[in-house]
């Protein structure tokens, strides 16, 4: 047994949900529980731990269909950011704020909120091998922000994303997105104003 952090990955469903398991100690800690549990407690079982922690980021159907059942099987504490609880379909043990982070086999995972996507989705932030790893949700993706469905949310996740994220780690942290491939903040942030102007 190690405390050393590894990450491990498999995309779920017709929509491609990511999934990730930060493992350490034999114990893990699973991003969003998003569809088929059965390869969601796989995943775990080859990376030779068990899931005690529940993360998920917001509160959209596509990433919480497996949550119900991945707590029932694993009893792992259940974390989620406070203005998505009410919309999850499984309860919620630890209400997430921004600034607020998560203890995990001696490690600590700072959490942001960025509010536009949702009212309050999360990212969780985690350094492994020397570098930064951000899980962001719907927030932010390879290209552009998340969906947002007025221009106030658009306004908020904008300027969310470059305070929280852009304005805060460095060009070399790895953004890895609740759909498709990760990406760098130095690949997105020449992106920024485009993204302003176009409003996506």
């Amino acid at each position: 047994m190690t405390n050393e952090l590894t990450l491990h990955h498999i995309s779920v469903s017709q929509m491609d949900n990511n999934c990730y398991l930060l493992a350490a100690n034999g114990n893990g800690l699973l991003i969003d529980a998003a569809d088929d549990a059965a390869a969601l407690l796989k995943l775990a079982e080859d990376a030779g731990v068990t899931i005690t922690k529940v993360l998920t980021t917001h509160r959209h159907a596509d990433h919480v269909r497996a949550l119900p059942e991945v707590l029932q099987k694993t009893g792992a504490t259940h974390y989620a950011p406070f203005l998505e609880v009410p919309a999850l379909p499984s309860a919620v043990d630890v209400e997430l704020h921004h600034g607020d982070s998560i203890e995990f086999e001696g490690h600590v995972f700072p959490i942001s909120i960025l509010r536009g996507h949702t009212p309050g989705g999360a990212v969780l932030t985690a350094e492994i091998d020397g570098k930064t790893h951000l899980f962001v949700g719907d927030s932010l993706f390879p290209g552009g922000l998340g969906k947002t469905s007025s221009e106030g949310d658009f306004v908020r996740l904008f300027n969310d994303v470059k305070e929280r994220i852009f304005d805060t780690y460095d060009d070399d942290s790895i953004v890895w997105p609740g759909h498709g491939k990760e990406t760098t903040l130095g690949a997105e942030r020449p992106q920024l104003e485009i993204w302003w102007e176009r409003r996506w």
